[in-house]
């Protein structure tokens, strides 16, 4: 079956973009033939045989960026000439969408997130039309939704709202949801009466993560910390719903000095750098300067990769020198960064975030030290105390959660998945 998938952009980090790279592979090993359409394809060369770049559909693009700008964040247009606009380039981006959808005579059609969110306005429009009119199955793979993100897609435009009511998520007759947690199939269902498949976030778990390699094996020295520190990990973006200020505090309780806390992300994703500097200000005001250490500039998306300050590390080289690792979101889709964890046979040190967290992962049996409300109990320190500096219990934990993890979210669950996914949307 010849499948095309719909994406604003591939090959970065983000979530979708990891998701979508997943689906593909396992799509491949099942015998289909795989073409994307996107607005940004990011580190990658396009392959022209099956990859086609159409840069009104980039969320950087003019025009996604004026309508979001005119839509959410600076309403001082005209709401009817504004609905005019997304209109007229949604026509745009659906004729290039049709053409492509014919030139490939692809069989069924894939959305990733772009018609469930309305971060880029028109384009969700553009696949609507384009489905509408070429008749072809889809299936949405629906990340994240609306109501999700607070008041972020919340106009003060009244007919912006009602046009984002109607277009988002995609309902039509022929399209079919995949959803990311259980929560979001009950809200699907309770909202518009629309079942869903729920497909977790799953890693390859017949792959090498989190190893010690020749070119990790120096990392410490790299880091400037010494050999018998203990590095606890903090492997995600810097943003306030990270909850790093958590972990922080809990090197403070932990009382140890040897004991660090690196935290990987970059602080670009941070609007303004608020979270940032708060969390330097807590470091300070603890007296932590010399315990916890952002690496951000050490590492790369890209394994092996060399940037202009010298060797550049992965997120596996992370995972391979870290003793534990820290996970105190507030708030997640599902939890790439956990299952990053279990596969490299890392203990977790988890809040239970909400409504995501216990359902969709810990209730499968993983054994965790698991904080509520991000409360650092006298009960939860001791635990993580011991999974610190007990080797065996250590050991035992992420020789645990490792099996588990391979039954519930690997390639071979993925693709049951899909095989349900594409049965359903092809009846």
């Amino acid at each position: 079956m010849k499948i095309g998938i719909i994406i604003g952009r591939i090959g970065g980090v983000d979530g979708v973009a990891l998701e979508t790279e997943k689906w593909i592979e396992v799509f491949q090993k099942m015998g289909h033939e795989i073409f994307i359409i996107s607005g940004q394809f990011e580190g990658r060369k396009i392959d022209c045989s099956h990859e086609t770049r159409v840069p009104e559909m980039s969320f950087f693009s003019p025009e996604s960026y004026w309508e979001q700008k005119k839509a959410f964040f600076h309403p001082d247009f005209n709401q009817d000439e504004l609905i005019e606009h997304l209109q007229l380039y949604a026509k745009v981006i659906e004729d290039k969408i049709v053409k492509w959808i014919h030139q490939y005579k692809i069989d069924l059609l894939l959305s990733e997130n772009a018609s469930c969110l309305p971060s880029h306005i028109s384009m969700g429009i553009a696949i609507k039309n384009a489905v509408i009119k070429t008749n072809k199955p889809i299936i949405t793979h629906d990340h994240d939704f609306a109501w999700e993100r607070g008041d972020r897609y919340v106009s003060p435009h009244p007919k912006i709202n009602e046009f984002v009511e109607n277009e988002f998520p995609l309902r039509l007759p022929n399209s079919y949801h995949a959803v990311i947690n259980l929560y979001a199939q009950e809200t699907l269902k309770v909202r518009f009466n629309r079942n869903s498949v729920v497909v977790p976030n799953v890693m390859d778990f017949t792959k090498s993560f989190g190893l010690i390699t020749d070119h990790n094996k120096n990392i410490r020295e790299d880091l400037g910390v010494e050999k018998d520190d203990i590095l606890l990990f903090q492997i995600t973006r810097i943003v306030r719903r990270k909850g790093i200020e958590t972990a922080i505090k809990l090197i403070d309780k932990l009382q140890n000095d040897k004991i660090k806390l690196v935290i990987t992300g970059n602080y670009a994703d941070d609007a303004g750098s608020e979270y940032y500097m708060d969390l330097v200000d807590l470091i300070h005001d603890l007296k932590l300067s010399k315990q916890v250490l952002f690496v951000y500039h050490s590492f790369s998306s890209k394994s092996h990769s060399i940037n202009t300050t010298g060797k550049s590390y992965s997120l596996s080289d992370a995972y391979a020198h870290a003793r534990a690792c820290t996970y105190f979101s507030t708030y997640e889709g599902f939890g790439n960064a956990f299952v990053e964890a279990v596969l490299a046979k890392r203990p977790i040190f988890v809040n239970n975030y909400k409504p995501v967290y216990w359902p969709d992962i810990g209730s499968k049996g993983f054994k965790t030290v698991m904080l509520e409300d991000n409360v650092i109990t006298d009960k939860a320190l001791k635990e993580m105390q011991d999974v610190i500096h007990n080797d065996n219990l250590n050991k035992e934990i992420a020789e645990y959660n490792y099996e588990l993890g391979k039954k519930y979210f690997s390639y071979d669950t993925l693709e049951e998945k899909l095989f349900e996914l594409i049965n359903i949307a092809t009846k």
